[in-house]
């Protein structure tokens, strides 16, 4: 954590998390194949429709956390995904989180069904 993510009160800002949980999001459908350049030659992508965000205990600066993410439910139009931040020093879960994405056409904004790459690549396990 550093000093720049606390708010007033002098713990982590809310927008932090979803900052956060957008990062961790990218970093995992990368990791699957699927980065913002194949969203690109695909013409296709995921979209937020929906969050929803628990906070369970503060962090302040010096917190170290791991942020977990999985894939939780498809249908080949909309993706669920899950989120966990837990808080490394006492391994305390800080942190839930939930996001409908939905899959669009890049070029058009309007709502697609997901490319085959999409339905192989963000399976549910």
């Amino acid at each position: 954590m550093q000093t720049e993510h606390l708010d007033s009160f002098g713990h982590v800002n809310n927008i932090i998390y979803l900052q956060w949980m957008q990062d961790v999001a990218w970093a995992h459908s990368a990791a699957l194949g699927l980065d913002f350049t194949a969203y690109q030659k695909l013409d296709a992508a995921m979209v937020a429709r929906h969050h929803e965000m628990t906070y369970l205990a503060s962090c302040f600066t010096g917190d170290q956390l791991l942020l977990k993410t999985w894939l939780t439910e498809t249908d080949g139009f909309n993706l669920y995904r899950q989120y966990e931040f837990i808080r490394l020093q006492d391994k305390k879960l800080v942190f839930e989180a939930k996001t409908h994405w939905v899959c669009i056409r890049l070029s058009s904004g309007r709502p697609i069904r997901m490319p085959p790459e999409f339905k192989k690549a963000y399976i549910v396990l």
